[in-house]
This record gives C-alpha cells, structure tokens and sequence, in this order.
C-alpha cells in the first residue's frame, strides 16, 4: 500500500487505572504533554499524514474527552461511545461502520516523535494487503521511554514477528501504532476481546508483519513513565 489510509482509530476508552490519582480526575488522554494533550497530539500525526476521518472511542470521563475533541476543526472526528469497555479488539470492532478496509489505529497513551520518515507512512508503505491483515510499529525495548518490561517480539529479517513466550525476554515491544485491515476482525462473534488474540491468528497464518520504530517512543502508563517523558522533552519543541 503506497497511499496512506484515509481512516484512524485512536483508543481511548480506557480507565487509565496504572495512572492514578492523575486519572482519578482526569481521563488518560487528556493529560498534557508540553501543553499539548495526548489526544491531540496522536490526531495531528494522523492529520499530518494526509487522515481524513478519525474515530474516538469513549469510556472513562467521556464527556471530558468529546468536549476536547469538539475543539478541532480538522479532521471529521467520529466518536464511538462504549457503555462497557469492550478492550482493544472490541473496541474497533464496535467502530468499523465508521472505518475504511485499511486503517491506521493508534493507543492514547503512546507518544512517538518520528525519525527521518513518518512511522505512519512507513508503515503504509511496508503493508502489503493481499498477503498481510496487520503491520506493528515496534520499538525497542532498550530505548523505550517509562516502559518496564519484557518486551514483546522478536523479529526476523523479512519482517515477520513472533511473539514471545513465557519467561522469553524479547527486544521488541509493540508500540500501540498499526495499519489494520478490517478482514482481520471476520469470524470473531465476541464483543469483547484483545487486539492481542487477532495478532497471534495472523501470526499463525503468516500475515502478520512488523516495522521498527527509528524515531524515540514514550509510554505514559504510569506516573512514573509520565514524569519521565515530561521530564526528557521539556526544553524540546515538538512539531505538529
């Protein structure tokens, strides 16, 4: 695919729960980031790579997050509210009436500067539909900024990656940005579920692909992880 979807997915629904007492009163998303929130931040990379249609999903303090995303005029900006929390593959299940074939889908608790290309073009580029479902950013773990883990991938060298196993440590996480194809969501009848589950099919059918992230990525999970990001980017402007 040379040409970048026209349609994003940002997730956030979530409670945000690692992040408390800052989510006690505030939604995940909304947190800033030199002034800027999370949210808004995830939609001016989406608009900056020619987006034209994204949708929110909305949960936790749902009117909090609809009100800051009645702020921007560009671009259309389609919520999907969840009653109950239906997880990540839930979640874009629910929205796929509102999403192309292909689309990009970004968590809200992510924030990545790009390296000498847009990591959203990069994946456009490496995704290949007749043969792919889903490509990963990933990211390294030893760079990863408030990430405390064991990673997630490995990853060989025609791109193919195989998640890790119990008491594996891989050098690899992913990084809560991927290209999708709605196909990838056929014949699963729950509501429920983990974008998790869809991986691991398409891993096993061998259309599952993944790119590494060559610009920095921080992870605001916890308070911890949020100090730290604010911490390493506040005398850096960051453009949008």
């Amino acid at each position: 695919m040379n040409i970048p979807p026209r349609s994003a997915m940002v997730l956030a629904a979530g409670l945000g729960a690692r992040l408390r007492p800052v989510t006690e009163t505030l939604p995940k998303p909304l947190i800033e980031i030199n002034g800027r929130t999370l949210l808004d931040h995830a939609i001016d990379r989406l608009v900056l790579v020619g987006v034209e249609r994204v949708v929110v999903n909305l949960h936790h303090k749902a009117a909090m997050v609809a009100a800051q995303l009645s702020r921007r005029a560009t671009p259309r900006v389609e919520i999907s509210e969840e009653p109950e929390l239906l997880d990540t593959g839930g979640g874009i299940k629910r929205a796929l009436p509102l999403l192309g074939e292909a689309f990009f889908a970004v968590n809200s608790d992510v924030f990545w500067l790009d390296g000498k290309d847009h990591a959203l073009l990069r994946l456009a580029s490496g995704f290949d539909p007749d043969h792919m479902d889903a490509i990963l950013l990933l990211q390294r773990t030893v760079t990863a900024v408030g990430y405390e883990g064991s990673g997630d991938y490995f990853l060989d060298a025609f791109g193919k990656p195989r998640r890790r196993r119990e008491h594996e440590v891989a050098p690899y996480l992913f990084g809560g940005i991927q290209l999708l194809h709605r196909r990838l969501f056929d014949g699963v009848p729950e509501r429920t579920f983990s974008l998790v589950r869809l991986f691991d099919r398409a891993e096993e059918a061998g259309r599952l692909r993944a790119i590494v992230h060559d610009g920095e990525w921080y992870h605001i999970g916890t308070p911890e992880g949020l100090a730290a990001t604010r911490e390493r980017l506040s005398s850096r402007r960051i453009e949008r």
